[in-house]
């Protein structure tokens, strides 16, 4: 006997099972389902090809059938469209058939694969209905289409021929052509009557067509041409007679203009113009007005050179008489430089530096000179023009500029040494001065004792000017020795001279402190006895010693003895 929890464990299984299968048959048939689908689209596709309303526009044609060409058309269609029922729909019922069978094996690989297939074929009948009921249809509707079609065409002919009556004289030139060709698209007008009367749409498309190009052409030549032969008989012949008078013009006035080569591209354009001309004359407008534009910018660009080379004469001219003044003064700079460099040499000892700058100017400036009168050369037999010549000028100025910079920094190099040649001659006077005030100083106070510090620093300034002298005395002058020599003498020697004034002061003051302490000698036997020893060190040359005994042994009397003697 089976347990309750048994039981309820073996319906659930039960139960689960036959959910599966019932899921599996569903499926099953779904699958089914989709793929009699796929077979019922093939079937009714096919019956709407078989069904086309073909034969009803083929029953159309039938009353408009007045020429061969048309009968022959009709029978062609009626041939292809039973070939298509009797053989290609036919295949079509084979495929159908042959899937059925195939699915119901359930061989749903093999279906996929002869499905495709007629999938395939499907498209191809459809593709071939497709164009004929369009052929057949286009007929049928000729009628309505061209005669809209032709109707749109001669309003657009009658505004073109109403547009060119109006303004005949504009075409002055070309207008019999122009009415020429008014009355061939008449004529094919008429051409399209006849056809259609006849209804030989297979011509009358060629017609239209050709119509329709003709009045696009007539449509840009009733635009363009007034224009054109604007262009080619009037605006650009008085652009052309004007390049060629300013031309001789400015010839005469000695211009060079050779590069500009106008005479053969005036006689070009000539030639140009009128082939463009002889093409407007048979309506032949292609690339006219891009190639009338370009001659006519290129001529504007040649009245632009004119005036350039007018402006660049005008700058040259200028320019010129400065350059050439500048040149000449720099040059003769130069050679008053080059002519005393001997001299220079003698007195100052150059460096390679110095002498090589100077050489290098020189160089430079003959160079420059040198091209500069070859292109004056040039300029006067019109090899070149006064454009090129003033942008020549341009460098040249910059390039002199450079150079006489370049002068300037060994002039002043030159001037340095002459100018410092002198300053040391002035200065060795002014060292001397003072050499000898600082002498006649010391001897107008009549010292005790002259202490060897003095003496040491005299010798040392006499030394020192010496060494200037010998250095003025030396050639070439070594300016950068001679300035130094200069420097330790005039220091030496106002050391010397501050020296001097310091003895003779710090004298002076200790004998007025002892003429001051001898008013306290009596009252004080140790003040006495240190003035004593001041008045020793002074008659030994001990002058700062015995100012620093003085001061102190006063301030013990007066305290307030340094302020009197600094004050």
């Amino acid at each position: 006997m089976l347990s309750p929890s048994m039981l309820k464990i073996i319906t659930f299984i039960i139960i689960a099972i036959i959910t599966i299968i019932v899921l599996i048959i569903v499926l099953k048939n779904r699958k089914m389902i989709k793929y009699r689908k796929r077979i019922s689209y093939l079937d009714k596709e096919k019956n709407s090809l078989e069904s086309a309303p073909i034969v009803s526009e083929l029953t159309k044609i039938e009353p408009i059938i007045k020429n061969e060409r048309l009968e022959e058309k009709y029978k062609e269609w009626q041939d292809a469209f039973e070939k298509i029922k009797t053989e290609d729909i036919s295949t079509m019922n084979d495929y159908i058939f042959n899937l059925d069978g195939i699915l119901d094996r359930k061989d749903y690989v093999k279906f996929d694969e002869e499905y495709s297939k007629a999938e395939l074929h499907l498209y191809k009948i459809k593709t071939r209905v497709d164009n004929l009921f369009e052929q057949i249809q286009d007929i049928n509707q000729s009628e309505e289409k061209y005669r809209d079609i032709i109707t749109r065409l001669k309003a657009k002919y009658r505004e073109l021929n109403s547009k060119f009556e109006m303004n005949k004289e504009a075409y002055d030139g070309i207008e019999s052509i122009i009415s020429l060709q008014f009355e061939n698209i008449e004529k094919r007008f008429q051409d399209f009557e006849d056809f259609m009367e006849k209804n030989e749409y297979g011509e009358v498309i060629h017609i239209v067509k050709a119509i329709d190009t003709m009045i696009d052409h007539m449509t840009i030549v009733i635009a363009e041409a007034p224009d054109l032969i604007l262009l080619s008989t009037k605006v650009i012949p008085k652009r052309i007679e004007q390049i060629s008078e300013t031309y001789e013009k400015m010839k005469e006035e000695n211009y060079p203009l050779d590069y500009l080569n106008v005479e053969y591209n005036v006689d070009e354009s000539l030639k140009n113009v009128n082939k463009i001309f002889d093409r407007i004359k048979v309506l032949n407008l292609d690339d006219c007005m891009f190639e009338l534009r370009t001659m006519l910018e290129y001529l504007d660009s040649v009245f632009t050179e004119f005036d350039h080379e007018k402006n660049a004469r005008k700058e040259y001219e200028d320019e010129r008489d400065n350059f050439e003044d500048k040149l000449s003064k720099i040059l003769k700079s130069v050679k008053d430089v080059h002519s005393q460099i001997d001299n220079i040499k003698n007195n100052y000892d150059l460096t390679e530096h110095d002498i090589k700058i100077i050489d290098d100017v020189n160089l430079r400036l003959t160079s420059l000179k040198k091209e500069y009168k070859k292109d004056i050369k040039k300029l006067s037999d019109n090899k070149i023009p006064y454009s090129k010549m003033s942008r020549e000028l341009e460098t040249y100025t910059n390039l002199l500029k450079d150079i006489e910079e370049d002068l300037d920094v060994a002039l002043k190099s030159l001037g340095n040494m002459y100018d410092d040649e002198m300053r040391a001659r002035e200065q060795l006077d002014d060292i001397q001065e003072l050499l000898k005030r600082a002498k006649l100083h010391i001897r107008k106070y009549k010292l005790p004792i002259i202490n060897n510090q003095y003496f040491v620093q005299l010798s040392e300034a006499n030394d020192a000017i010496g060494e200037i002298i010998k250095e003025l005395e030396n050639k070439p002058i070594d300016i950068k020795t001679l300035n130094i020599r200069v420097d330790t003498a005039r220091d030496l020697v106002i050391k010397l001279y501050n020296t001097t004034n310091n003895m003779v002061k710090t004298a002076r003051v200790v004998e007025n402190l002892i003429i001051y302490g001898n008013k306290f000698r009596s009252g004080s036997s140790r003040l006495d006895e240190n003035l004593l020893k001041v008045e020793q060190l002074y008659q030994k040359g001990n002058y700062d010693k015995a100012l620093e005994l003085a001061l102190n042994t006063l301030e013990t009397v007066d305290q307030n003895i340094r302020g009197k003697v600094e004050g």
